[in-house]
């Protein structure tokens, strides 16, 4: 920070010059998790085009991994395949020994992995509960936890979130699923005090990007019809969004909406 003063009639003014580092990118272990496709998978690509070395995580999609994997090749980079269920403790452990023997640090975490399913009130079981909560709150919770012990070993290290509008208006709909990404709004600003000073902790809130396979032609319309900007957004917003965070040093516990204004509607 630069300051120079200045007098005028005995008036002294400030003027004040801020200057931030930007995480470089190229170099650095990123793990995003659920990348074997969708939005995990370009945000997997678009790091390793900045010269990331990428962790790829998938559960069940090993097909899809591999895909993600040639997609990190082709554009330049490196990457790893790593499998776990993240809701089970033993297995995010053993995968994160794995990471650290194969790759030897961890600089940016992408909390990307959850799950949708919809359910109203009366259709709310205890296992809809269980899933949506362990998956989209408690797992992005302890990933971050185990992995903190390889960030906080760094100078500075990012975890960035996928989080949700849903859990800020809460629909009806998809009520569990909401309250799960309501915990997760609290998991990120928790992580960001807990983390802090080196690791920086942000959300990022989507919009109608990359509509769920089952989506019909009215949910998608409606949906769009939500936003303030009247179209979907791309995989590309969200992955902008993304390295926007990680090159930023003076954010945190900050929740990014790149939803097209749904969020204020």
């Amino acid at each position: 920070m630069l300051v120079d003063d200045d007098c005028f009639h005995g008036v002294v003014t400030a003027t004040v010059i801020m200057s931030f580092d930007r995480m470089d990118i190229s170099g650095k272990v990123a793990l995003i998790t659920g990348s074997s496709k969708r939005v995990g998978r370009e945000t997997a690509v678009e790091l390793a085009r900045r010269g990331a070395r990428v962790a790829i995580h998938y559960r069940a999609d090993e097909p899809g991994a591999r895909e993600t994997l040639r997609l990190v090749q082709e554009a330049g980079g490196a990457g790893e395949l790593f499998h776990a269920e993240l809701t089970d403790h033993l297995a995010v452990d053993n995968m994160f020994s794995d990471l650290e023997r194969r790759m030897g640090a961890l600089h940016i975490l992408v909390n990307n992995a959850s799950v949708f399913d919809p359910g109203t009130f009366e259709q709310s079981t205890p296992e809809l509960w269980k899933l949506q909560m362990d998956s989209n709150a408690m797992a992005p919770f302890f990933v971050a936890q185990r992995a903190s012990r390889l960030m906080l070993r760094q100078q500075q290290a990012k975890i960035v979130n996928l989080v949700d509008v849903a859990g800020e208006t809460i629909w009806p709909g998809y009520l569990v699923y909401s309250v799960s990404k309501a915990a997760l709004i609290a998991v990120n600003r928790g992580l960001a005090k807990a983390l802090a000073p080196t690791i920086q902790v942000n959300g990022i809130a989507p919009g109608p990007v990359l509509f769920p396979e089952n989506y019909t032609d009215d949910q998608k319309r409606l949906a769009v019809e939500r936003t303030l900007l009247k179209k979907a957004g791309s995989a590309k917003d969200i992955v902008n969004a993304v390295v926007f965070l990680i090159e930023n040093d003076y954010i945190t516990g900050e929740v990014l909406h790149v939803d097209g204004g749904r969020h204020i509607m």
